[in-house]
C-alpha cells in the first residue's frame, strides 16, 4: 500500500464521534459516543476497574487513580471550607465509588438526596454505590427514581441498569448465570452454542442498540464479571470470536467465574479464534479472513470510551539537542476538522524538528513485513479495518534510506525527528524521520 494512500484512507475513514456524558456520573469523566471499538472498551473498562484496588505498602499508585484521588482531595477541601453544590456532591460521590470507597460514597450521598430530592447525578450515583455495597432493595430504588429523572439520552441506560439490579435480587445467591437483559438466547439456528453465529430468531430479538447498553453498564460497573461475560456472548454472536476469546479468557482468569456455560463457550470460541489465528496474519493471504472474522452487527462511534484533557504541567521540559520522550496524550490531544486542518496543542509544535522518542507498535502499510517504513500506534490491533486508531493515534515511522526492519508485534521504541504535517491531507499528520526502532525499556 503506497504511503500517501494509506494516509488518504485513514482520514477519509474517521468520523468525528460526538461527546456524551455518561457512565458514573462525575464532571470530571467524559465518554465518547458509544459502543466503542472493542479493543478501546476493553483497555480503558480494565482502567477503571483498577481504580478500585488500593497499591500495597511501597507499591507505585496507579496515575489514573492518582488523578481521582487528587479530585477527591479538592473537594474535601473544598467541603472543610463551605457547603458543597449539589453537582460537588454527585462529583465526590462517584470519585469514591471509583475509588473503591462504596461506603463514604453512601453516607455522603444520602444526606445529599435528602437535601436535593430531583438532582439526578445524586440520585443515580447512590444507587449504584448502593449496588456496590450489596444492598439491591436499596439501590433499586434509587434506580427507581433515577429512571424518572434521566434526560432522555440517558434513560435508556438507566432503565437497563435497573432491570439489573432486578434480576439480580430475584435469584438466589451465587448464581453466575447471564442476565437475561435482552430477553435472547446466544445460539446458533440448530439451537446449539456455535463460535461466530446467532440464530436469525433470537438476533432480531436483540435491540440495535445492545453493544452500547452493555458497554454503558459495564463502564458504570466495571468490576461486573458477568457484565462483561454478556459483552463476550454478544461479540460472538457479531462474529468476533477472538474479542469473545479473550474476553472469556479474562472472565475465567482474572475473575474465577466457573459457570458450566461458560467454560463450554470458552473451549468453543478460543478454538476457532486459534484456528483463526493460524490462517490470518498482517500482509498473510487471509488478511480479509481476518477482516471478516472481526465484523459484526455493532458498528462502534468511537476508538475508546474515556476522553480526558491533557495537563500541561505535567509534561517535561523540551530539550533541543537531546531526546524528548512523546507521550501519545500529546498527540491525542491534536484536533481535526472534517476538512483535515488539524491543530496542534502548542507544545507537540514546540517539539516539531526535534528529536522525540515514543513507544508503541509497528503497523505495516501492506503485504510486505520488511519495510523500511511503517505506521506505529499506541495499542496492537487485531483487525485494521475495525480497529482502526484516530488520525491523531497513528506516526508514520520512516528509516534512514537503505535501512529496513522486519515486522514485530511486540512493543517497541522508536527515535526519530518529529515531522508535523498541517497542510497535506493526503498525508499522515505526524512522521518519525531517519528513525531508530529499538526494543523497548
Amino acid at each position: 500500500m503506497p504511503r500517501l494512500r494509506s494516509a488518504a484512507a485513514v482520514v477519509v475513514l474517521l468520523a468525528l464521534a460526538p461527546l456524551a456524558r455518561a457512565g458514573l456520573y462525575c464532571s470530571t469523566e467524559t465518554l465518547a459516543e458509544l459502543p466503542s471499538q472493542w479493543r478501546g472498551f476493553l483497555l480503558d473498562q480494565r482502567a477503571l476497574r483498577n481504580l478500585g484496588v488500593k497499591p500495597g505498602p511501597g507499591a507505585a499508585v496507579n496515575p489514573l487513580r492518582r488523578q481521582y484521588e487528587e479530585n477527591a482531595a479538592r473537594l474535601e477541601k473544598a467541603a472543610r471550607e463551605r457547603k458543597l453544590t449539589a453537582d460537588e456532591l454527585a462529583d465526590l460521590g462517584a470519585l469514591y465509588v471509583r475509588l473503591g470507597e462504596a461506603a463514604r460514597a453512601v453516607e455522603l450521598l444520602r444526606p445529599a438526596q435528602r437535601d436535593h430530592p430531583t438532582h439526578f447525578h445524586i440520585v443515580a450515583n447512590l444507587g449504584t454505590a448502593w449496588q456496590m455495597q450489596g444492598d439491591l432493595e436499596q439501590a433499586a430504588v434509587c434506580l427507581e427514581q433515577a429512571v424518572q429523572l434521566a434526560p432522555g439520552k440517558l434513560e435508556k441506560a438507566e432503565q437497563y441498569h435497573l432491570k439489573l439490579v432486578r434480576l439480580r435480587q430475584r435469584e438466589a445467591a451465587g448464581t453466575q448465570a447471564l442476565d437475561d437483559l435482552f430477553g435472547v438466547r446466544y445460539v446458533g439456528d440448530d439451537d446449539k452454542y456455535e463460535p461466530g453465529k446467532m440464530a436469525a430468531a433470537e438476533r432480531k430479538k436483540l435491540p440495535a442498540d445492545a453493544a452500547a447498553v452493555l458497554q454503558h453498564l459495564a463502564l458504570w460497573l466495571p468490576a461486573d464479571a458477568r457484565l462483561l461475560w454478556q459483552l463476550a456472548e454478544l461479540a460472538n454472536a457479531h462474529g468476533d470470536v477472538k474479542t469473545a476469546a479473550s474476553i472469556m479468557d479474562g472472565c475465567v482468569t482474572e475473575f474465577g467465574l466457573r459457570a458450566a456455560d461458560l467454560r463450554q463457550h470458552r473451549q468453543a470460541v478460543r478454538a476457532a479464534a486459534d484456528e483463526l489465528a493460524k490462517k490470518t496474519g498482517p500482509g498473510g493471504e487471509d488478511a480479509k479472513l481476518a477482516h471478516e472474522g472481526h465484523v459484526g452487527g455493532a458498528k462502534p462511534k468511537s476508538s475508546r470510551p474515556l476522553l480526558s484533557k491533557l495537563d500541561p504541567g505535567t509534561l517535561p521540559p523540551i530539550s533541543a539537542t537531546g531526546v524528548n520522550a512523546l507521550p501519545w496524550a500529546v498527540l491525542a490531544d491534536t484536533s481535526v476538522d472534517r476538512k483535515f486542518k488539524p491543530t496542534f496543542p502548542k507544545y507537540l509544535q514546540e517539539l516539531d524538528g526535534k528529536q522525540v522518542a515514543l513507544t508503541g507498535f509497528l503497523q505495516p502499510l501492506g503485504e510486505e513485513l520488511e519495510a523500511g517504513s511503517f505506521m506505529l500506534i499506541e495499542y496492537p490491533v487485531g483487525c485494521w479495518y475495525c480497529e482502526m486508531p484516530e488520525v491523531t493515534g497513528i506516526v508514520f515511522i520512516e528509516l534512514p534510506a537503505g535501512k529496513t526492519k522486519t515486522y514485530t508485534r511486540s512493543l517497541v521504541k522508536v527515535v526519530g525527528k518529529l515531522q508535523l504535517n498541517a497542510t497535506d491531507p493526503e498525508n499522515f499528520l505526524y512522521t518519525l524521520s531517519a528513525a531508530k526502532v529499538l526494543e523497548a525499556d
